[in-house]
């Protein structure tokens, strides 16, 4: 069972830009980023959003899940252009079935989610989503998936189809983390860097790309 099988993402689910879920969101994505998905606290996470309702969250979204939820399919759609304009790029050059191509299309345009402080809390919040929601099923990271995400994790797999459902996800989720790494680093230590930062996802994306296409040990 591939990504494709999965319910997409209607646009029309996506809250306004301006509205009070938005900032409920982008208030979680950074406490849970700092405290995890059960240390952020409900009421602190209602106050940093603007609310005096201490209760919003609940009202809004109904628990602590259907937030987390909530932020990882607001992000992901968020991706949905620039991971559009990168498969049509790919598509016209006959690239879909190179992995390094597909690879860059899953976690590049995560670079671009920057929080109103200037850094990638989202990379520290879905490290925490990943540890919580890992699924069995190759791309399942929730109960719905952005159609250009979709596609994409099909043409992963269609890559992938060596490797068994089970391990094909352990891999992808694998990667997920050591690409993550790389932004939560560049969070921490800023413009205090050792490394370059194009130069650690360079190398990052080549380290990807190995693990994801290493044979199936044996034994």
């Amino acid at each position: 069972m591939t990504a494709k099988t999965l319910k997409p993402l209607p646009a029309a689910s996506a809250p306004t830009p301006d509205g009070p879920k938005v900032a409920l969101i982008l208030a979680g994505e950074v406490l849970f980023a700092r405290d995890g998905i059960d240390g952020a606290s409900l009421r602190e996470i209602a106050a940093k959003a603007g609310q005096r309702n201490h209760h919003a969250v609940q009202y809004h979204f109904g628990s602590r899940d259907s937030l987390v939820q909530a932020i990882f399919d607001y992000r992901m759609d968020q991706m949905e252009v620039a991971r559009g304009a990168m498969l049509a790029t790919a598509e016209a050059e006959g690239r879909l079935d190179d992995l390094r191509t597909i690879t860059e299309i899953i976690f590049l345009p995560q670079i671009e989610l920057i929080d109103a402080f200037g850094d990638h809390s989202y990379a520290g919040f879905l490290s925490a989503y990943l540890l919580r929601y890992q699924a069995r099923r190759f791309g399942q990271f929730g109960e719905r998936i952005a159609p250009n995400l979709a596609r994409t994790l099909e043409l992963l797999r269609t890559c992938l189809a060596f490797l068994p459902e089970l391990v094909a996800q352990r891999r992808l989720v694998t990667a997920c983390f050591m690409f993550l790494n790389i932004l939560v680093i560049h969070t921490r230590d800023g413009e205090d860097a050792a490394e370059d930062f194009d130069a650690a996802v360079g190398d990052t994306l080549c380290q990807i790309v190995a693990a994801l296409s290493t044979p199936l040990a044996q034994g």
